[in-house]
């Protein structure tokens, strides 16, 4: 049985690395998707050589919607890829008064709006092949406030609630949420 191909977004460090490494050495092939091409290709050059598995990359900044487009058009049309980890995120330092808006919009676009429309994009299609796994990695400032924390965790508790109800929705149809 050929192995799904995995998606992850932010996976040119921390804990998108990790999956990648994770999923790679468990023999998926994989499609690496950040702003820091250098980084990606870096890890996929090791990855390659450790593991044997294919690695793609997609340089792509997700609070720009052409690259959000650009990764939802491979999640809806790349029938290989069984599991999508939405991964990706950004903070921003400081009280929510003091904060720019302009940097504020770029959070919520990258933890939540890009988190929303990549899960939009593959769903049609897992739900339709009766399989896939989606993965929204969340945090626990979702969960409880924290200072200067407050646009971050009002999008990761976004996707916390995201999840909840697409695992409710999409899990009687064969497909897998998690935050």
């Amino acid at each position: 049985m050929t192995k799904p191909v995995v998606l992850i977004t932010g996976a040119s460090s921390g804990i998108g690395a990790t999956y990648a490494d994770r999923f790679a050495q468990r023999g998926h092939d994989l499609v690496l998707v950040a702003r820091n091409r250098d980084r990606m290709e870096a890890l996929a050059a090791r990855l390659r050589a450790d593991t044997g598995v294919a690695v793609d990359i997609i340089g792509a900044d997700l609070a720009v919607d052409g690259d959000i487009a650009t990764v939802a058009a491979r999640l809806s049309e790349d029938r290989r890829i069984g599991v999508l980890i939405n991964n990706a995120g950004v903070a921003l330092a400081g009280s929510f008064d003091t904060q720019d808006a302009d940097d504020v919009a770029r959070l919520v676009a990258v933890n939540a709006t890009a988190v929303m429309r990549l899960a939009h994009a593959v769903a049609p299609r897992f739900v339709a092949e009766g399989s896939g796994a989606i993965v929204n990695i969340g945090s626990v400032v979702g969960l409880a406030p924290e200072f200067g924390q407050t646009i971050y965790g009002a999008t990761k508790a976004f996707v916390q609630f995201l999840s909840q109800g697409l695992a409710q929705e999409l899990g009687p149809k064969g497909i897998y949420v998690q935050a």
